[in-house]
């Protein structure tokens, strides 16, 4: 067995040769600035052997087709070539969208953005980000479906579903694709489409890295001005107020499809505090809309609530992100009643001592509220596996971090599986729990695809077997979410 950084370094010539201008190597300006880019610290820190920036969907074939051969490694017999596939690099752990020793394939060249008025689509190079894409449509009047922060990657998120403010109104961002345009492990591009490979679109709505690499997405638009939105503090006295808002403003029969909620239980180390911040928008240029009434009326200590544009507030999510730092990411879904709300709220707040002395921490409960308005909408039409819940909303629970040291990884990682853990048990006491794990949210020792169910699985899995019978994206792309091995 040749050595894994032979292999890498092979690899990475093999492509250069193919390809001159589109491979930088440690050490280079090109290299750097892509490792910088990263969201989290963990994968910024991950050096693959090189980088490749391929500027059209020709040079991901040409880059795949290589990769993949053996000819020019007829003496390395028992060696591959392992690579990663990065859109926007916003999962955080190590390796998710970055190569180790490998080859990382980096999308961020592919951010064209083409909108075609008399069809109301817009196509998407799936390396571009949320922000640039609603900075293009919002000159037009126009909106889409897309992500809430504006560094995010088109490709990634979409891939895994999506959430989005206009959720309620047109389901996961993965329902509004009407078109991906896909290189497959043999350098193929295919358009997955209703007239053609409808089942690979089907796949790629939720099944994420799994089938190909993913070079262009093509979305509906709408039309959209401006809105409502911004984010309220609010002291953690109001925790009870706050769970018992949040179940009613989740009631199925009486959601307000304009409106979309985010909750987020926060303690920041550094002023050993505890806090309730409310993300409010609605999608009309509509102040205090009734939807809200009830949060509304809280007492709060901040707020930036106006009447304003839709990059304004992606910018604003953004400043409350920066990147660079740290970062850790789980998740659990649970029903949207006091009893299971009150029951997560719980095991977070129990949580909060375990990471207290941990250098620059940020400690979060996030609740995305998931109507089925969103999630059933087009449940069919995905992978997801949530078409039998019933009428009920959900709520997608993410567990985020933020810290400054490695030396803190353990304790962190620690108390992120122990809280998870005791959301399990004490929200499944009271009868709340779901199975759906959404896959952008989870950890990486977190097992999404077995919360979508068997039949999506068995049925994502005859798809791969279709679209990837050697497992190029299983075998050599290690990053991200496996499909459970039959």
């Amino acid at each position: 067995m040749v050595g894994s950084r032979r292999v890498g370094v092979i690899c990475c010539l093999a492509v250069h040769s193919a390809l001159r201008g589109r491979v930088s190597f440690p050490n280079s300006t090109v290299y750097q600035a892509s490792l910088e880019s990263y969201f989290s610290a963990q994968e910024n820190s991950v050096l693959p052997q090189c980088i490749i920036s391929p500027q059209t969907t020709q040079d991901v074939a040409k880059t795949v087709q290589i990769l993949t051969a053996k000819n020019y490694m007829a003496n390395l017999p028992s060696s591959r070539c392992s690579f990663a596939i990065r859109s926007g690099g916003h999962t955080y752990f190590a390796g998710a969208a970055n190569a180790p020793g490998g080859v990382t394939i980096d999308l961020s060249g592919l951010h064209d953005i083409t909108l075609d008025v008399s069809s109301g689509l817009v196509s998407v190079g799936s390396g571009a980000t949320w922000g640039s894409v609603f900075s293009k449509l919002s000159a037009a009047n126009l909106g889409v479906n897309g992500g809430r922060s504006g560094g995010v990657g088109v490709g990634g998120l979409t891939l895994g579903g999506g959430i989005s403010f206009f959720g309620p109104r047109y389901g996961w961002t993965c329902d509004t694709v009407t078109n991906m345009e896909v290189v497959l492990g043999n350098g193929t591009i295919v358009n997955a489409n209703a007239a053609e490979h409808a089942e690979l679109l089907w796949a790629l709505r939720g099944g994420t890295n799994n089938f190909g690499i993913v070079t262009r997405v093509q979305l509906k638009t709408f039309q959209q001005g401006d809105l409502w939105g911004g984010q309220v503090v609010r002291n953690i006295t109001t925790s009870d107020e706050q769970i018992l808002a949040i179940a009613n403003f989740s009631d199925p029969d009486a959601y307000d499809e304009y409106a979309s909620l985010i909750t987020t239980w926060a303690y920041d180390g550094s002023a050993d505090l505890s806090v309730i911040v409310n993300n409010m928008e609605y999608t009309k240029p509509v102040a205090d809309p009734p939807a809200f009434h009830t949060l509304a009326n809280m007492s709060s200590l901040s707020s930036t609530q106006r009447i304003t544009n839709i990059t304004s507030l992606l910018s604003e999510t953004d400043r409350g992100n920066p990147e660079g730092l740290r970062q850790g990411s789980a998740t659990v879904t649970i029903d949207a009643t006091v009893d299971a709300i009150a029951a997560a709220v719980g095991a977070w707040n129990a949580s909060v001592p375990q990471i207290r002395n941990v250098s620059g921490i940020i400690w979060a409960l996030i609740m995305d509220i998931l109507p089925p308005q969103l999630y059933a909408r087009h449940a069919e039409a995905n992978a997801l596996g949530l078409e039998d819940r019933h009428n009920k909303t959900l709520i997608i629970l993410q567990l985020t971090a933020t810290w400054d040291l490695a030396s803190d990884d353990d304790t962190v990682e620690v108390a992120r599986k122990a809280v998870v853990e005791a959301i399990h048990r004490d929200v499944g006491a009271v009868g709340g729990l779901d199975a759906f794990t959404y896959v952008n949210y989870a950890a990486v020792w977190q097992t999404p695809f077995l919360g979508y169910g068997r039949a999506s699985v068995e049925r994502l899995r005859k798809v791969q077997q279709e679209y990837d019978p050697h497992g190029v994206f299983t075998d050599l792309v290690p990053g991200g979410f496996k499909l459970p091995r039959g």
